[in-house]
C-alpha cells in the first residue's frame, strides 16, 4: 500500500510565520509600553487609572505646573468637583519645572507637564499620563503691520538671532524684538525641541526673556514690533494678538508642525485622590470636560 503524504514543508513555515508574527503582535503592539517605536521618541512612562465610580467627600488634590495647561487645570477642576461632591482641586500654575520640584518635595499631588519626564526625573519615581494634545503658537499683536505666514526656517532663524528685521521675512524695515519664555516654561523647552531642533534660542540684543513664564505678560510686551510664542488654547480668543502661519497651517491644521502633548505627572505609588483625579481626567467625561469647558 502507498503511504499518504504529508503536508508539503511550505505549510509549516507559513505556519511558523504566522506563530512567529502573532507573538510579536502579542508582546510588542498589544502592550505599547514594551515597544520601543510606539511612543516616538518619548520616554515618558505612561499608565492607564480606572474611572472613579465615587471619591470620598473631603479629598483634596493640589495641581501646579505648567502655565499653559492653566486652562485644563480648571475644566477639570469644576468636572471633577461637580461629578463628586466634597472634593476639592487646587490648581496653580508656576511653570512645569517648579512643579515637578514640588511634586519631588511632596508640597503637591499632581504637576501638569507641557513636556515629557526627562530620564532623571523618572528615576526618581515619577510617572506620567497623557491628558490631551495641544500646539504651539506663534504670536504677533495684531497692531504689527506685518501680516504674512512664515516657514519653518524662518521662525528658528529669527528665535536664534539669525534674522533680527521684519524687512527679511517681507515686512517693512523694522527690528524684530523676539518675547522669549524663560527656561523653566515647559513650553519653553518644547518650542526648543520642536522648531529649534535642539538649537539654543539666541543672546542677541533684539530677544528679551521674561523673569516670568505667563502668557499675558508676554502679550503686552509684544507692542507693534515684537514676535513670541504660547500655547494656542491660551491665545485663540485673545482679541489683541494674530497667529502667523507656519507653512501656510494655523494650529488647527492636522498637520501643523508645533504640536506636543501635555501631561500630568505622579509620583509612583499614586495616593487615592491622585488615582481618582487622573481616571477622571482621561475619562470620556474629563475629555468632555476640556472640550465643554464645564
Amino acid at each position: 500500500m502507498s503511504q499518504k503524504s504529508g503536508p508539503p514543508p511550505i505549510v509549516f513555515i507559513l505556519l511558523f510565520l504566522g506563530l512567529l508574527g502573532g507573538g510579536y503582535w502579542w508582546f510588542f503592539m498589544r502592550n505599547p509600553a514594551s515597544n520601543p517605536i510606539s511612543s516616538g521618541g518619548d520616554t515618558t512612562t505612561t499608565e492607564a487609572f480606572s474611572v472613579p465610580t465615587t471619591v470620598a467627600s473631603g479629598t483634596t488634590v493640589k495641581i501646579d505646573g505648567s502655565t499653559s495647561m492653566v486652562t485644563i487645570n480648571q475644566s477639570l477642576k469644576n468636572g471633577f468637583e461637580k461629578q463628586f461632591p466634597g472634593t476639592k482641586v487646587e490648581a496653580i500654575g508656576n511653570g512645569t519645572d517648579r512643579g515637578i520640584q514640588d511634586l519631588l518635595a511632596g508640597k503637591i499631588d499632581i504637576s501638569a507637564a507641557s513636556r515629557p519626564l526627562t530620564a532623571q526625573e523618572q528615576s526618581q519615581g515619577l510617572k506620567a499620563v497623557t491628558v490631551t494634545q495641544d500646539a504651539i503658537a506663534v504670536i504677533v499683536s495684531k497692531a504689527n503691520p506685518f501680516n504674512r505666514g512664515l516657514t519653518s526656517s524662518q521662525i528658528a532663524d529669527i528665535f536664534e538671532g539669525k534674522i533680527n528685521n521684519w524687512s527679511a521675512v517681507g515686512g517693512s524695515s523694522a527690528t524684530i524684538r523676539v518675547i522669549n519664555r524663560p527656561a523653566i516654561s515647559g513650553t519653553h523647552q518644547t518650542f526648543k525641541e520642536l522648531v529649534l531642533k535642539g538649537a539654543n534660542f539666541g543672546t542677541t540684543p533684539n530677544i528679551t526673556t521674561l523673569p516670568q513664564d505667563a502668557t499675558t505678560p508676554l502679550i503686552q510686551a509684544l507692542n507693534k514690533d515684537g514676535i513670541g510664542y504660547a500655547t494656542f488654547d491660551q491665545v485663540a480668543n485673545q482679541q489683541t494678538v494674530r497667529v502667523v502661519a507656519i507653512e501656510g497651517l494655523t494650529p488647527e491644521a492636522a498637520s501643523y508642525p508645533y504640536k506636543r502633548s501635555l501631561y500630568y505627572v505622579y509620583k509612583d505609588p499614586a495616593n487615592v485622590g491622585v488615582q481618582a483625579f487622573l481616571g477622571y481626567a482621561t475619562s470620556p467625561q474629563g475629555q468632555q470636560a476640556l472640550t465643554s469647558g464645564n
